[in-house]
C-alpha cells in the first residue's frame, strides 16, 4: 500500500486586486502535480524558490486546501515546515514538547516515555524550563525537530530545517532522518541543499513553476536540476539585510566565482587559477570569526573545505563590510561541475552565523594540449592536483 499518493495537485492563489479597480491576478503555485511515496521512501523534493516546494507540503499537510486534485495518506503525518509551529510564547519549551506532541497526534504515555530522548535531542536542558518567547530561532528550531523526529509517524514532512542550528545540531537532523527511513517511515525532504538531498534520499521530485519536471532517482534528478540553472550561476547577490542568509552577528552580501582580475566566471578552464569571493557584514563586535568555503561537485559529496588562514584564528573582528576571497591555483579541480557553500562560524561556542549552501555554481573544463596533453577522456575524482613527479630510468636487472 502506497503511503502517500498525489494525483494532480493543483493549488491558485488569487493576489490581490491591481490600481483602479483591476480583477484580482491569479498565481498557479502548483499545477497537476501527481507523484507516489511507497513506504521507507525518503524523497527529497528540489527546485527553484517558487517553484512550490513549501505549497505542496503545506497541502499534504493540509495546512492549505488543494485547488483541484486529491491526496491519500495512509498513516500518522508528522510535520516540520515553520520555525515554532504549533508552539505558544508564554509557555516553557518543556510545556511546549507536551503541547506540540499532542498536536502531532501523541498520547501523553507516549510523550512521557520518551520526554529525556527528546529533551537529550534538543539539547538545552538548562533553558527548557523558560519561556519560548526568549528563544533564539535555532533553539526554536532544535526543540520543534527534536518533538516532531520522535513522534514517529508513518509520513513526516520536513520543509529546510536543517538550514537553522550548528554543526553538530545538524549531522543529528541527517542522522535521525536517515533511521527514520530505515524504519520503514516515508519521508518527504524540502531542500535547496543537494548534497544533503543525495546523503537521504533514494528518490528526488524536481519542480518548476508548479509543475514536476523531474521524478526519479535522486542522482539523476539532481544532475537535471544542476544543469538547468537552478541557481544563478557564478554569483549570487542579496540586497536585502534582513532577507540576506545569517543572524545578528553576520550576514551574507555576496558571493562570487572571479578570476585574477576580477570577472565572473561560469566556466573555468582547468589550467587557470580562480578565487571565490564572499563579501559578508560583520554586526556584533568583538567575536572571534572565520569565513569558510567549502566545495562539491555535481553529485554533492564534499570534495574539500577551506578556511581563512590562521592570522585570522583568534582575533576579534570589528563591526564592518568585509571582502575574502580564497584562491585555487590552476590545475587542482578536476574537469567537472562544482558548487562552493559560503559560511562563517564563530570559535567559542563553535557556531555557522550562515552557511549557505551553493551560492554558486560553476564548471571546469579541459581542452586538448592542457595538463594532459591531447588526452581529454573522462577521470574520476573531484580534484586532481598538478604534482611533480620524479621518474627515473635504467637497465633491466633482476627481481
Amino acid at each position: 500500500m502506497k503511503s502517500i499518493s498525489i494525483q494532480k495537485v493543483s493549488k491558485e492563489f488569487a493576489l490581490s486586486a491591481g490600481p483602479g479597480g483591476k480583477p484580482a491576478r491569479r498565481l498557479m503555485a502548483l499545477e497537476d502535480v501527481s507523484f507516489d511515496a511507497e513506504p521507507g521512501d525518503v524523497i527529497g523534493i528540489i527546485g527553484r524558490n517558487g517553484a512550490g516546494k513549501s505549497t505542496l507540503l503545506k497541502i499534504i499537510s493540509r495546512i492549505l486546501r488543494p485547488t483541484r486534485g486529491r491526496i491519500e495518506l495512509n498513516g500518522r503525518v508528522g510535520s516540520l515546515l515553520e520555525v515554532g509551529t504549533g508552539f505558544h510564547p508564554d509557555l516553557t519549551g518543556r510545556e511546549n514538547i507536551f503541547l506540540n506532541a499532542a498536536i502531532l497526534g501523541m498520547h501523553q504515555s507516549e510523550i512521557l516515555k520518551k520526554l529525556d530522548a527528546i529533551i537529550d535531542f534538543a539539547g538545552f536542558e538548562d533553558h527548557l524550563d523558560e519561556p519560548v518567547k526568549h528563544y533564539s530561532s535555532g533553539m526554536y528550531m532544535r526543540l520543534a525537530f527534536a518533538v516532531a523526529a520522535h513522534v514517529e509517524p508513518e509520513i513526516l514532512l520536513i520543509d529546510e530545517v536543517l538550514a537553522v542550528g550548528d554543526a553538530d545540531f545538524q549531522r543529528k537532523c541527517i542522522e535521525r532522518i536517515e533511521q527514520v527511513g530505515e524504519q520503514g517511515q516515508t519521508v518527504l525532504f524540502v531542500s535547496h541543499s543537494i548534497h544533503t538531498v543525495l546523503r537521504l534520499c533514494r528518490r528526488a521530485v524536481l519542480l518548476e513553476k508548479g509543475r514536476v519536471v523531474a521524478c526519479g532517482t535522486a542522482r539523476d534528478v539532481a544532475a537535471l536540476y544542476l544543469e538547468s540553472g537552478a541557481r544563478d550561476g557564478a554569483e549570487s547577490r542579496y540586497r536585502d539585510r534582513a532577507e540576506a542568509p545569517g543572524d545578528g552577528v553576520a550576514r551574507l552580501r555576496a558571493v562570487r566565482v572571479r578570476s585574477a582580475e576580477g570577472e565572473t566566471l561560469a566556466t573555468l578552464d582547468i589550467g587557470s587559477p580562480f578565487g571565490v569571493e564572499m563579501e559578508f557584514e560583520v554586526l556584533t563586535p568583538g567575536m572571534v570569526l572565520f569565513p569558510s568555503i567549502v566545495i562539491h561537485n555535481e553529485w554533492g559529496p564534499i570534495c574539500f573545505s577551506t578556511d581563512v588562514d590562521t592570522a585570522w584564528h583568534g582575533k576579534p573582528r570589528p563591526v564592518g563590510h568585509y571582502r575574502a576571497v580564497a584562491w585555487f591555483p590552476g590545475n587542482f579541480l578536476s574537469a567537472g561541475k562544482f558548487t562552493a557553500t559560503a559560511s562563517v562560524h564563530s570559535f567559542s561556542p563553535h557556531m555557522a552565523h550562515f552557511n549557505e549552501p551553493e551560492a554558486v555554481r560553476f564548471q571546469v573544463l579541459e581542452t586538448a594540449g592542457g595538463s594532459r596533453g591531447n588526452f581529454t577522456g573522462y577521470i574520476d575524482g573531484s580534484i586532481r592536483p598538478w604534482l611533480h613527479w620524479d621518474v627515473e630510468h635504467g637497465p633491466l636487472t633482476n627481481w
